[in-house]
């Protein structure tokens, strides 16, 4: 082996730690839901019917003292046990609770608003307008008092009473994640996600950047690579492309090839971050192998300040691919000449489309792997990973998508990433696979 290819363990433990620094930098967005207005002072007078005459009794003083004009917070506060003990029915109990958690709120005492609107939804006298509102209240109060099961009780019962999924959820999922049930919380995010997504609503990106902070930090591979797929999705920026694809660099175990093909969609999308990303990549496409390809990506490198001619790495593999330059491009019409052939293997095809995709050819490569697919013996997921980056390259956008959604196995996920690229491409309309 040449003294410029270096360890494929070298080489993932630089993704990690390049990703580590990509996730402090993009910040842990604490997904929470918006305050919601609470219910009202209880304003009203001793109530004359439905109530308990004993209730009666006890709420009208500490409520007189509570609604005055400058309200006696010392006499509330002594006064509400004797409130409390006097229920008897459940009208008793929503006024108790409506006093008790107006209370709170004025003496700054969250434990007592959510006893008090606790008492309200025990009681079942809640309007139904307001079931989602007070639930919602309920939970937030449940999840700043660190009571996280209930904090999830109540929020559920907001969203089914009809509040807002977007602003209940992000804190149920918070609620698991502060218990440390981290892929309980992350199947539920990506559940919500998925069904605000089926139902033709916005994605929060602050969802998926905690998704996949949480995923990444956890050592959760396959959730990191779900949320940065969609984040990329969402928001495609370098930051978001770089996450995602080195989340696949360092779960995904893939051979060289499969980094090539991931460094190439770095390429693409301007994610290539870093000295250590060129250099992944040089050593993947391999100088012997496809020096064009490795000849160009060097010239970004330096042209980008990321990398330095004179270093003894970057400076051998330059030498390597310049000189195979010239006969690299001369016997591309052979290698098409000899795919195209009856008797040709899927190598045979293969290697062609290779050689043509790394001269930037992309049309004459499309035709070569099309042919490989038709021979016995062709690795398929490989193959149908490059036709889709070839149609891709043309702007073929509907058909790459098409090609790489038939990619199965471990590439899959370079699949989706590439899929993802192409339907960008075409403006970000997503086209069935068939």
């Amino acid at each position: 082996m040449l003294s410029f290819v270096r360890s494929s363990a070298s080489r993932l433990q630089r993704a990690g730690s390049h990703l580590a620094l990509a996730i402090a930098m993009t910040g842990a967005v604490v997904v929470a839901a918006s305050t919601v207005e609470a219910p009202a002072y209880a304003k009203e007078k001793a109530p004359k019917q439905n109530y308990s005459k004993g209730f009666v009794a006890a709420y009208k003083p500490v409520n007189d003292a509570f609604t005055k004009k400058e309200p006696d917070l010392a006499a509330v506060k002594a006064g509400l046990p004797a409130v409390t003990a006097a229920i008897e029915t459940e009208d008793d109990r929503y006024a108790a609770g409506n006093l008790v958690y107006n209370f709170g709120r004025e003496s700054q005492d969250p434990p007592l608003q959510r006893e008090g609107v606790a008492m309200m939804l025990q009681s079942g006298k809640v309007p139904a307008e307001n079931l989602g509102q007070y639930n919602m209240i309920a939970g937030q109060l449940s999840y700043n008092l660190k009571d996280y099961e209930a904090t999830r009780t109540y929020l559920q019962a907001a969203v089914e009473a009809g509040y807002s999924v977007e602003d209940a959820s992000g804190l149920i999922a918070e609620s698991y994640f502060a218990e440390d049930k981290n892929e309980e919380g992350l199947a539920y995010l990506a559940k919500t996600i998925e069904g605000v997504r089926a139902a033709g609503g916005q994605v929060k990106p602050e969802w998926l950047n905690r998704g996949f902070v949480i995923a990444y930090n956890a050592g959760l591979g396959t959730q990191a690579a779900d949320f940065s797929a969609l984040l990329v999705d969402v928001e495609p920026n370098e930051a978001n492309w770089g996450n995602a694809v080195a989340v696949l660099r360092i779960y995904g175990n893939y051979d060289d090839q499969g980094v090539l093909d991931l460094m190439r969609l770095s390429k693409r999308t301007d994610s290539l971050r870093n000295e250590r990303d060129y250099v992944d990549y040089i050593e993947a496409a391999d100088a012997r192998r496809l020096p064009a390809e490795v000849n160009s990506v060097i010239e970004d490198g330096v042209s980008a300040g990321l990398l330095k001619a004179n270093d003894v790495f970057v400076s051998e593999a330059k030498g390597i691919a310049g000189a195979r330059l010239a006969e690299d491009k001369a016997e591309l019409a052979g290698l098409a000449r000899d795919a195209s052939a009856a008797s040709a293997t899927a190598s045979t095809a293969m290697a062609a489309g290779d050689a043509y995709l790394s001269w930037d050819d992309a049309a004459k490569a499309e035709e070569m792997y099309a042919i490989a697919l038709t021979k016995a013996g062709v690795d398929a997921p490989r193959v149908l990973t490059r036709l889709g980056i070839a149609q891709a390259d043309q702007g073929k956008s509907a058909e790459a998508q098409q090609t790489l959604a038939k990619v199965d196995g471990p590439r899959k996920a370079i699949a989706r990433l590439w899929s993802t690229y192409a339907k960008q491409k075409s403006g970000g309309t997503a086209v069935a696979a068939q």
